[in-house]
């Protein structure tokens, strides 16, 4: 542990999507045993007021077309703390596994010999489908649930749209709203009924939390524009069994 300690470490950390009574217990002590923070655009104020006076904090955000500082730069941060013996949290929203590139980051600590830990988070489709009253999986109405990226839809991304309009499946999109219509075009055109229920989930968990629930063309057509809010597309049967869904 001397040896640890002499040489840093690296804690990546899910802080979950927003409320800090959503964070674990693990993910907190280590934020409050920190030294660095490098934290993310989705990390709460609420979290961040956990961080304890005198600890460093490094924004690292990202958000679309604005990168606060490269991920290349990231890795080479985070290598450097610890190589200079300091406690580093790698703070994310969510979990870091789930489209949150701790992957990467993890593969730049090995190839630096840092030693490191992942700490889980609850993530966006866990904490957002539930807040919403959307259950993922459901015997009788779906059988397996797929998490996506939203850029799937962009022109240049390929993927097995047939596949994705089987039935029986809930489909979770993250930062999937800016990409709606294309999406949905995608669905419908490889066989998903254009009255498939589907939801947008703007500040999931969060107060201010505000959910749209209807049949996935009619969402397409009447949800609000991408905003700089945090926001979920969830697409599949189990959604009509939220309370905000509106089925005419």
């Amino acid at each position: 542990m001397d040896e640890l300690q002499r040489t840093g470490w690296v804690s990546i950390v899910g802080a979950g999507p927003g409320p800090v009574d959503l964070m674990t217990l693990r993910a907190l002590d280590r934020l409050q045993a920190a030294e660095v923070v490098m934290y993310d655009r989705l990390v709460s104020p609420e979290v961040l007021e956990r961080i304890p006076p005198g600890t460093q904090r490094v924004y690292v955000g990202k958000a679309l077309g604005n990168h606060a500082i490269p991920q290349e730069d990231i890795h080479a941060l985070l290598v450097q703390h610890a190589r200079e013996g300091r406690r580093v949290v790698r703070l994310k929203g969510g979990d870091p596994y789930v489209f949150g590139r701790g992957g990467e980051e993890v593969q730049a600590l090995q190839a630096a010999g840092i030693a490191f830990e992942i700490v889980p988070g609850v993530t966006a489709a866990n904490g957002c489908s539930a807040a919403a009253g959307i259950p993922l999986t459901h015997r009788e109405l779906s059988t397996s649930c797929v998490f996506l990226p939203g850029h799937l839809a962009d022109a240049e991304a390929t993927h097995d749209w047939r596949s994705l309009a089987r039935p029986g499946q809930t489909r979770v999109f993250y930062m999937g709203i800016q990409r709606l219509p294309q999406i949905a075009e995608q669905l419908i055109a490889h066989g998903l009924s254009p009255t498939t229920p589907a939801a947008v989930i703007r500040d999931g968990t969060r107060a201010s939390q505000t959910v749209q629930a209807c049949g996935l063309r009619r969402l397409a057509a009447t949800a609000p524009a991408y905003g700089p809010q945090p926001g979920l597309l969830i697409i599949g049967e189990t959604v009509q069994l939220s309370p905000h869904f509106q089925s005419a």
